[in-house]
């Protein structure tokens, strides 16, 4: 009886699993594609959105330098894109943190770079 269980427990992790690294695939592509068609401040909209799925809060802790190593960019790029966002009022930023004022005008600015993998993410994980 203990084999059937531990069968059913593993074959569930399974698929879970499965659909993670499908995810995994899916989101890594979409990154690759954005950063070779997008510019900065679509990349950053992005970026943000993505990393404010992730925390809890209203304060991310980001330095300029991070983002700029995780869009490939130079530092004062990554310091212009932000005062752009701030400046339409999507971002309040100051050193090592940023807040998202709203949201979805920060999707807007991300001009449809930002909510395919995340939508597959629900559908394929379910979480």
């Amino acid at each position: 009886m203990h084999q059937v269980a531990f069968h059913c427990q593993s074959r569930a992790r399974g698929r879970i699993l499965l659909g993670y690294v499908h995810y995994f695939h899916i989101q890594t592509s979409y990154t690759a594609l954005i950063n070779a068609k997008s510019n900065l401040e679509e990349r950053l909209a992005r970026w943000l959105l993505m990393c404010d799925d992730r925390v809890h809060g209203e304060r991310l802790a980001i330095t300029h330098e991070f983002l700029a190593v995780m869009l490939g960019a130079r530092r004062p790029g990554v310091t212009v894109g932000l005062q752009v966002l701030e400046g339409r009022g999507f971002i309040y930023s100051r050193r090592g943190e940023v807040h998202i004022r709203d949201r979805s005008g920060l999707a807007a600015c991300a001009n449809g770079t930002y909510g395919k993998p995340e939508a597959d993410y629900v559908r394929l994980v379910r979480l």
